[in-house]
């Protein structure tokens, strides 16, 4: 019993080990910045591919006026004004393919100002 609890704690510590190389390379560089721009009916990346609990910031500069950025999923929305650059910053908890939408009316084709926000694994 003795070498197997011994070759169990020793896996143990090297999965441990490895877990805390990985979660110290995510703080080591920091969050993924996103850059992004809002213009009357278009955001410039209509689609953001992240990864699952990889902290993001994303940084939007309006171009024209006032737009929103909402992402419901994650309860996450900011204002965008013209000449300034807002961020945005969360940590994605769960995987799937969410949408983000202005919400600050910005004319007839306002509806359609939205993307899609990909969490992976």
């Amino acid at each position: 019993m003795g070498s197997r609890y011994r070759a169990w704690i020793m896996a143990a510590a090297a999965f441990l080990a490895a877990a805390g190389v990985t979660a110290w390379s995510v703080m080591a560089s920091g969050p993924q910045v996103i850059k992004i721009t809002a213009k009357r009916y278009e955001f410039s990346r209509p689609e953001i591919t992240v990864k699952k609990g990889v902290p993001i910031v994303i940084e939007i500069t309006a171009l024209d006026r006032p737009h929103g950025f909402s992402l419901p999923d994650f309860d996450v929305r900011g204002d965008a004004m013209p000449g300034e650059t807002t961020r945005v910053v969360f940590t994605p908890d769960k995987a799937g393919t969410f949408d983000f939408l202005c919400d600050l009316f910005c004319g007839d084709l306002h509806g359609e100002m939205s993307g899609k926000l990909i969490v992976t694994e």
